[in-house]
């Protein structure tokens, strides 16, 4: 099931305005649902003791009833608010190769603020003093179930959904004072995430997509999730020795090989550029640097 999220010029719509930021809720046996929850903070898995279900929006879809062209609405990020946003660095074996670096032994932890977020359409800022921004898609995990010492056996149980994203970095500043990874990573704009909330039950094997990125048309990075060195049951297993992990949270799961600052020479963005993200499966997002 796809969960995008939009606001624009649709003036009816049949579940909810917008569909995709509530979650509606059954209490007390009732078949009718209520007007709901933000996605936000309940997020339905399959499961759970916890009296939530997704109402899927077929009745929406199939009456056709109201239809406005894409650019007529703005889609925005399928999760916009999340409490965390974890990122992985070194997490794919041809993005070690490229830089000639040894395979990490456990998982590589940083962050993004989730002010960084935004829609799967929407501009890339390139900030004033940087230039060096770079390009990483990445899959993202959507968390749909609170857990601490998760156990790998059972941390798929743990996710909702993927999404695609693009881990825009700024080189320049990740390699300045000690290395400022946060800093780099956390600019205004630099989580692009969409085009929608994937369901897991909607995707084959997430550990066997095709993963791409291209840049005013020329691919840059063409990989598989195959490459992932730790994969999502490890990843969350580990984040959760440390941290709760809360239905919204994100979790992006590294970049393949063919990122710009290892080129030779290097490449970095500018305004003007398109770069646009695909992940098997899960759909495109594109994003114009301004």
């Amino acid at each position: 099931m796809w969960v995008p999220q939009y606001r624009g010029g649709c003036t009816h719509t049949d579940v909810g305005s917008p569909v995709q930021r509530w979650v509606p809720q059954y209490r007390g046996g009732c078949t009718h649902t209520d007007v709901g929850s933000p996605v936000q903070r309940w997020v339905p898995h399959t499961g759970v003791s916890t009296p939530i279900r997704m109402w899927m929006p077929h009745r929406a879809l199939e009456s056709g009833g109201h239809r406005v062209p894409r650019s007529a609405v703005e889609l925005l990020a399928p999760v916009g608010d999340p409490e965390k946003v974890i990122c992985v660095g070194l997490n794919y074996r041809d993005h070690c190769v490229e830089q000639d670096v040894k395979v990490p032994k456990e998982p590589i932890i940083f962050s993004k603020f989730p002010s960084a977020i935004i829609g799967p359409f929407d501009d890339i800022v390139h900030p004033e003093d940087s230039t060096e921004v770079d390009w990483e898609v990445e899959l993202a995990a959507v968390m749909g179930k609170k857990g601490r010492h998760i156990q790998e056996a059972s941390a798929m149980e743990h996710v909702v959904g993927f999404m695609v994203a693009n881990d825009v970095s700024a080189r320049d500043w990740q390699k300045r004072n000690g290395r400022q990874w946060l800093l780099s990573k956390t600019f205004d704009t630099f989580c692009p995430l969409g085009p929608a909330l994937v369901t897991k039950e909607a995707v084959t094997d997430v550990h066997n997509l095709r993963i791409s990125c291209s840049v005013n048309g020329r691919v840059m990075q063409d990989s598989s999730t195959e490459q992932l060195i730790f994969r999502l049951p490890s990843l969350i297993a580990w984040v959760s020795r440390f941290v709760t992990l809360v239905p919204g949270d994100i979790l992006l799961t590294g970049t393949p090989s063919g990122v710009g600052v290892f080129r030779k020479p290097p490449v970095f963005l500018k305004r003007g550029d398109e770069v646009r993200c695909e992940i098997e499966e899960l759909g495109v997002i594109c994003n114009k640097v301004v």
